[in-house]
């Protein structure tokens, strides 16, 4: 059955990207004009999982295979590959890199261990000319700092605890106030921001995660002083900063 629903979602986009009977916007589409698609999709999807929404996943899902489906078919039109190439060559990497699963390596090295080597391992077969080789540069910058500090740690380009990037942190604080200029500023702000996220890897904490419930948490707490406020028939934009710091207050030690 699941084999039928795929033939029918590659027929349904065979027919969408027909230069001559298909969709005027599918068909003028692109793998750059695509691929915002594609990333806003990957994020859909995680969305409803924190919201532990099973049915809006279900749709969710679909949306990205869609992604997948669009960009495998805008390359088979070029002679570059199809689906099941795509399809073959995921499947033959899980396999490889579970040779605990699929092959005989009863290594007792731990499992993500085990996977990094092998990613390694590939990286080196493809001729990486760097460690850094492969981190994306589409990842949003949080994440992306956060697996090239992971890449130079493997190769022992790290500290040995949290006292040097706490160091570091406050090093980088007094940088930042020094700065002149645009350019300067935003330089300085960067390596701040870049700094703060080993800080927080050394202490096992996944900076993207880290950072969206800190926004989460914001933004909960912002509506709440918004209701407060209009629950005293006052426009919260009005008030003064501290009586905004005063409903602040209030909304923390409700949630206690």
């Amino acid at each position: 059955m699941a084999s039928q629903q795929i033939d029918r979602l590659l027929s349904i986009m065979a027919r969408l990207r027909d230069p001559a009977t298909g969709c005027e916007w599918d068909v003028a589409q692109t793998f750059q004009s695509i691929a915002p698609y594609t990333i806003e999709e990957a994020y859909e999807v995680a969305d409803a999982i924190a919201r532990e929404d099973l049915a809006d996943l279900r749709g969710e899902l679909g949306d990205l295979l869609l992604q997948v489906v669009f960009h495998a078919r805008m390359a088979e039109e070029q002679g570059a590959f199809d689906f099941d190439a795509v399809a073959k060559s995921i499947s033959d990497k899980m396999e490889a890199r579970h040779p605990h699963i699929f092959g005989d390596d009863e290594s007792e090295t731990p499992q993500t261990r085990r996977w990094e080597d092998i990613k390694a391992a590939e990286r080196d077969a493809q001729g990486a000319a760097s460690a850094l080789d492969g981190v994306a540069h589409a990842l949003p910058a949080l994440m992306r700092a956060e697996k090239l500090q992971k890449r130079a740690a493997r190769s022992g380009f790290d500290w040995p605890d949290k006292d040097g990037p706490a160091e570091k942190l406050v090093e980088e604080i007094d940088e930042l106030a020094d700065a002149d200029g645009p350019d300067h500023i935003t330089e300085e702000a960067g390596d701040l921001l870049f700094v703060a996220v080993n800080l927080v890897r050394a202490y096992g904490v996944d900076a993207e995660a880290a950072l969206r419930s800190a926004n989460e948490k914001f933004e909960r707490r912002f509506r709440a002083m918004e209701s407060l406020a209009t629950d005293q028939d006052a426009d919260f934009s009005s008030l003064d900063l501290q009586a905004q710091e005063t409903l602040w207050q209030e909304v923390k030690r409700s949630e206690r």
